[in-house]
């Protein structure tokens, strides 16, 4: 298989998470918030374990220079999320959304879901900058976007619900987030020079949403969800030796 059709596969199963989250909600409404914040904790626990073991080290390539100017991209990536999170658009919470007043206020859904576009994008460049450099990050990096895809989709389609939207709406948006996560692959595919800035500013979008949006919600959702970010951790470990076993 070659590299553009495994970029295409990954995106393509990326995007597929963020509609299995929309579905699931729209859905099926019964599905428990207590069960949300233990997806939320495994998919924390493998994101953080495989930014700061596998995506760190490969940055700057043996060069402190490359690595303080690779550090500078990845700082970059976690402010951007900052910057639109709490600065352009309102607070919100991965998982279903329950601030239903606010999200009423006009605009507030829309700019909710531009957000997550965004982050939905950073998650297909952070895929197609993994393979690009290697095929075991490329596999890791897209492991660990493929589990907080499903919390992402529940969020999209929880926010346009709480804002009044239709069911209809919700799913629409969902493809929309979705939609982002393949365009950032092939953004990546189509500029692959811009690998050596794309991978750290990616990883830190992705640690910010580790550290920052999913930790803080797995803190909410008692000690079964705290307990599956070290199962996510120990799911990192297990793939890290399967592929290191498998490719050497």
């Amino acid at each position: 298989m070659n590299l553009f059709t495994q970029l295409i596969i990954f995106g393509l199963l990326a995007a597929a998470g963020n509609l299995l989250g929309g579905f699931l909600l729209t859905q099926l409404p019964e599905l428990s918030r207590t069960r949300q914040k233990q997806l939320i904790g495994l998919g924390a626990g493998f994101i953080l374990a495989a930014v700061l073991l596998e995506v760190i080290p490969e940055l700057g390539g043996g060069s402190s220079e490359a690595f303080s100017q690779a550090m500078g991209w990845l700082l970059a990536g976690y402010l951007l999320v900052q910057l639109l999170e709490h600065t352009i658009a309102p607070h919100f919470h991965f998982g279903e959304e329950t601030h239903t007043e606010e999200m009423q206020r006009r605009g507030v859904a829309t700019t909710a879901v531009i957000a997550l576009s965004i982050h939905a994008f950073f998650d297909g460049v952070a895929i197609a900058s993994g393979l690009l450099t290697n095929f075991r990050l490329g596999a890791v990096l897209f492991i660990a976007v493929l589990l907080h895809k499903i919390p992402e989709g529940i969020t999209v389609a929880s926010i346009m619900l709480s804002s009044g939207k239709a069911a209809w709406s919700a799913q629409l948006a969902t493809g929309m987030v979705a939609l982002a996560t393949f365009v950032g692959v092939l953004s990546v595919t189509l500029a692959g020079s811009a690998v050596k800035y794309a991978l750290p500013l990616s990883a830190g979008v992705t640690l910010y949403i580790a550290a920052s949006d999913l930790i803080p919600e797995v803190n909410h959702g008692g000690w079964r969800a705290s307990l599956l970010v070290f199962v996510g951790v120990a799911l990192f470990y297990i793939t890290h030796l399967l592929l290191h076993a498998a490719l050497g």
